[in-house]
């Protein structure tokens, strides 16, 4: 199965009209298969407030990764007639969560999708104002978006007195400057503002001072992609999607040595071990499963026995890891542990943004003691050093997520794949396989 494959008797409404060969929709044919159909509803028949009980009441949690209640972040906007303006509305496009390719997918197969998402969701919290913040590597999305953006000008979807409603809205294409840290909220607002991307200190929260200070909400495609299907079929429809505790569809994507790589939408709750054998046709010849991490690589491994468990939010987290962005790697027995893990710390250590000691000195001090097992010059207390290290990076002990992202792995791994660690270490070189 391929990238852009539909599965067979399912709903996909995320995907549903990206095409095989992956040309991608204009104005017109996004027109003619329903585009732009919810926003003319929304903003003929709907109030502002109607259209964040509708993404409430469905149940809509982000796909970026922290999976927070959508229509909740929404609600923290103040809308009453002393809100302070200008609001902004800003689309999470960075996507440097390495593994992850499923916002890629959409920006070039249906950007127009993205575009009325945004324009429904900034009506929705009254922005004025919207921006696709776009990592900088991105070069077929960003001249897909950037053509997409045009027409909506011209036909009057974006701009002033959209569709004679009245709402005003210019939307932006903002190339980033490609750092990881801009995945965490604030830091890509400060370096949309053309500053060093460095989180910020939380309250307040963007969607009371964000963007130059004013209230700003910050989504991840792959969630506001959601929003016009949700607005034109209705919350319970999108609630029925699901096949467990969490709605709608996901995107999950599979990479590693599997025979079939790629992305697929299926209903939230899909098991990993669906993904692996049905879509991704089973690891490859010669090549056995060892662990998955479930949503990049700050998210934490899963054992094999765990293939079962439902892949989606509430589920991963009963298992000790996160959903995260629900594209998978697969690890196979061919890979020593000690060295991915290692590979990982090295490059969350790089993408620390050297705001915060605990991160600045922590993650490279890690890389440090998992280079040295690697090389067969472990010591015997440190794997002690690293297990104290998954605490004083975790939750609550740095600025922001990122170094506790980074112990996910780190910490399951130990758990995981301890007798491997041992044995680099008592033996002196690396052990795997043998």
């Amino acid at each position: 199965m391929t990238i852009t494959e539909k599965v067979d008797g399912m709903e996909t409404p995320l995907t549903g009209n990206i095409r095989d060969d992956g040309t991608v929709l204009n104005l017109k044919e996004y027109e003619r298969v329903g585009g732009y159909r919810a926003l003319r509803r929304a903003l003929r028949e709907l109030a502002p407030e109607e259209v964040t009980k509708a993404v409430t009441d469905a149940d809509l949690r982000g796909r970026g990764g922290a999976g927070f209640p959508t229509g909740k972040k929404w609600s923290f906007v103040d809308m009453s007639d002393q809100a302070r303006h200008p609001k902004y509305l800003v689309a999470n496009a960075d996507e440097m969560e390495p593994s992850t390719f499923k916002d890629r997918f959409l920006m070039e197969g249906d950007p127009h999708q993205l575009i009325e998402g945004m324009i429904l969701s900034a009506y929705a919290i009254g922005a004025r104002y919207a921006y696709v913040f776009l990592r900088a590597s991105y070069f077929r999305p960003a001249r897909r978006l950037r053509e997409a953006i045009a027409e909506a000008y011209a036909a009057g979807y974006l701009g002033g007195d959209i569709l004679g409603s009245g709402y005003q809205l210019d939307l932006y294409l903002h190339i980033s400057a490609g750092r990881y840290i801009c995945g965490e909220e604030t830091a890509l607002l400060t370096a949309l503002e053309g500053r060093r991307s460095i989180p910020r200190s939380k309250p307040p929260y963007p969607q009371v001072s964000g963007l130059w200070g004013r209230p700003t909400v910050v989504n991840n495609v792959e969630t506001l992609c959601n929003v016009p299907h949700i607005v034109d079929k209705g919350s319970q429809w999108y609630r029925n999607l699901g096949r467990g505790q969490d709605a709608g569809t996901k995107l999950y994507g599979m990479s590693g040595k599997v025979n079939r790589p790629g992305l697929w939408e299926l209903p939230m709750g899909a098991s990993a071990r669906e993904i692996l054998e049905e879509h991704a046709g089973g690891m490859r010849a010669g090549h056995r499963l060892t662990a998955l991490q479930p949503g990049g690589a700050s998210s934490g491994f899963l054992a094999p026995e765990h293939l079962d468990v439902p892949m989606d939010f509430s589920s991963m987290g009963h298992t000790g890891t996160r959903l995260g962005t629900g594209t998978i790697l697969a690890i196979d027995d061919q890979v020593c542990p000690v060295a991915l893990i290692r590979n990982l710390e090295h490059f969350f250590a790089q993408e620390s943004c050297g705001w915060c000691t605990p991160c600045r000195e922590g993650l490279p001090f890690v890389e440090r003691i998992l280079t040295a097992i690697e090389n067969g010059e472990g010591q015997a207390d440190d794997l002690d050093r690293l297990h104290d290290y998954t605490r004083f990076l975790g939750p609550g002990n740095t600025f922001c997520a990122h170094a506790p992202g980074a112990m996910e792995p780190l910490e399951t791994g130990l758990k995981i794949f301890g007798d491997v660690f041992e044995r680099h270490i008592t033996e002196g070189r690396c052990s795997w396989r043998h």
